[in-house]
């Protein structure tokens, strides 16, 4: 079978332009599509990749052959079989992990946003030359794609790809990257940080490689043999994205743990190796075993599935008790983490009106496109998954006697469809929850999935000596719990700081905001006739008594309002976990 030769140059870093060339064999096709991703795997959203397209030809015996646009992304080539060369431009100036950036300081790209696809060619073995830039003598590449014809690991160079998907499966970052080596179960991981860094190196090899082990244990082998974590720092910035051997991730530069404090642990730092942990897992949820509906993917269109519980809320349920599984975390500090996701899944009435299946089928449009009523009117496949992925580990921990535990199903999904490459359908999850129980929960697991009621946890964690109490949030703007009986006013807005004054960001159902008119976006400038910003507004309401009206004076767009607020003492609207009984709680610690 004939290789598709690819090759991409930075070829304007200060416009930030790739240029990418597709050299195509000669074929037996009087026609060719050349078509690019509307989206890509692990991003439930159109993205329409094609729109950064900026000049395209084809040619063949270096000469212009006939071509059309088809339709936002595709184009079709008339070759007549002959050998092609296509040649196209890409603007590439998105810091995110899902597209394309590049300027004079780095480069980067996602295949599914960079290469065309030659749709009757797809199952071709792919290379791609990555050309060096010129002026750039210090630059590197790090990317998870295999290495030929003499390329060295940090290279530029030739590399090579089973097919269209694998190419595009394997992102790059160029630039001058600080790298840090380290191997687990004999396979080599390289964490890299494209970006000014002072992070203690030694802790980040140390935690990520018990974060790497613990998973690897868990699902009883490593399914690649290297791995990538491909980091941008930035001064703010958060997100992630799965691939089969790698994932890109953005954070914060001080996100990372302090040399000079090499005993502290910050919510920063655990929130960075939750987020490396999440997508590790993802190599086996999602990027292998996966809904019978992305095998294969089809990436020109929306593709529903009602099973992204299972793939984003079991694979959040691990990211963040791995790290007490790993001892990079004590169980009281899990148990805290516990708490603020099963708030933010309390603290709005989107439970109440929308099921994790609904979630799902909608992530295109619903999740993926929030507007400001988001927290009333959806649940995230997410947070709720991940409680019903903990009600599945403690249920099948209780009946199986302690035998099995959500571990075993992990392991069970990854024998019967990681390996073998079938999809999976609910049915699947319902027959191994089954067969660990060994006893029918059919009825509990499909409510839970198809109803929008909460999930009875309560009564499990009491089990396995956990105390669940709800509680007020502990301060306005926070979702933090606080047992503390003394009196606490409650806004049911949420806001950032601006130096405008107060933008609003949430307003909760049936709070003191609503009631009053307060609105997404909103600017609050002054409470009882004093100026707000996040501190004065906190001891402000603490001297307010409980009921009283005061006016709120705000902008909505230019125009200044002013509104009637009263402040009620905060409902339970948080959630408390604490330790009721620690020999229970080996129970559920233990590692099955």
């Amino acid at each position: 079978m004939t290789t598709i030769a690819y090759s991409i140059s930075a070829s304007n870093p200060n416009a930030h332009q790739f240029t990418v060339t597709i050299d195509i064999p000669a074929h037996q096709h009087s026609e060719l599509t050349l078509s690019l991703p509307s989206w890509l795997p692990g991003s439930y959203m159109i993205r329409d990749f094609a729109k950064n397209i900026i000049t395209f030809n084809a040619s063949a015996h270096q000469q212009q052959i006939e071509f059309r646009k088809t339709d936002k992304q595709t184009w079709l080539l008339t070759t007549n079989g002959e050998a092609v060369s296509v040649e196209y431009d890409i603007y590439a100036f998105d810091l995110s992990v899902r597209t394309a950036f590049l300027d004079n300081q780095r480069g980067f790209f996602n295949g599914s946003s960079t290469f065309l696809e030659v749709k009757e060619l797809a199952e071709h073995s792919c290379s791609l030359q990555i050309i060096k830039p010129e002026g750039l003598s210090n630059w590197k590449v790090a990317t998870g794609l295999p290495r030929e014809n003499g390329t060295d690991i940090y290279q530029f160079g030739d590399y090579i790809a089973d097919n269209y998907q694998h190419l595009i499966d394997c992102p790059v970052e160029l630039g001058d990257f600080d790298v840090i080596e380290f191997s687990v179960a004999n396979v080599p991981h390289y964490l890299v940080f494209a970006g000014r860094h002072f992070g203690d190196r030694e802790r980040l090899k140390n935690d990520l490689s018990k974060l790497c082990q613990h998973h690897i244990d868990l699902f009883g082998e490593a399914p690649f043999t290297e791995y990538w974590f491909i980091t941008n720092l930035l001064a703010e910035g958060f997100g992630g994205l799965e691939h089969k051997n790698s994932t890109v991730l953005v954070a914060s530069r001080f996100d990372l743990p302090n040399p000079n404090k090499p005993k502290e642990l910050t919510d920063n730092y655990k929130t960075f190796l939750s987020l490396c942990s999440h997508e590790y897992f993802h190599a086996w949820n999602v990027c292998r075993i996966k809904p019978e509906e992305f095998v294969p993917y089809d990436l020109s269109k929306e593709v529903h599935t009602e099973q992204l519980w299972a793939y984003e809320g079991f694979t959040s349920y691990y990211d963040d008790f791995s790290l007490f599984r790993a001892g990079i975390i004590e169980f009281k500090e899990y148990l805290t983490i516990l708490s603020k996701t099963m708030t933010r899944v309390y603290r709005g009435a989107g439970e109440l009106k929308q099921s994790v299946s609904e979630s799902s089928f909608d992530t295109w449009t619903k999740f993926y496109k929030q507007g400001p009523d988001a927290v009333n009117n959806i649940v995230s496949y997410y947070t709720k998954g991940s409680l019903i992925a903990l009600w599945l580990d403690l249920t099948i921990r209780q009946y199986s006697n302690g035998k099995f535990s959500l571990d075993n199903m992990m392991r069970t999904l990854w024998l019967n469809h990681g390996k073998t490459g079938v999809g999976t359908n609910e049915q699947h999850f319902i027959d191994i929850a089954n067969q660990l129980c060994s006893c029918d929960i059919s009825t509990q697991f499909i409510q839970l999935l198809h109803t929008a009621n909460r999930v009875p946890v309560k009564q499990l964690l009491a089990k396995v000596g956990i105390a669940f109490e709800h509680t007020p949030y502990k301060k306005l703007n926070s979702f933090e719990s606080d047992k503390n009986s003394e009196y606490k006013p409650y806004l049911g807005a949420f806001y950032q700081q601006t130096p405008a004054g107060l933008k609003v960001t949430i307003v909760e159902n049936n709070s003191p905001a609503e009631h009053a008119g307060l609105s997404v976006d909103d600017i609050i400038i002054a409470v009882d006739n004093l100026k707000a910003n996040e501190k004065s507004l906190q001891s402000l309401l603490n001297h307010i008594p409980e009921n009283k009206l005061i006016d709120c004076h705000i902008f909505r767009d230019d125009k200044l309002l002013n509104l009637q607020l009263k402040i009620v003492c905060a409902p339970k609207l948080a959630v408390q976990l604490d330790v009721a009984d620690d020999e229970l709680v080996n129970n559920w610690q233990t590692i099955i």
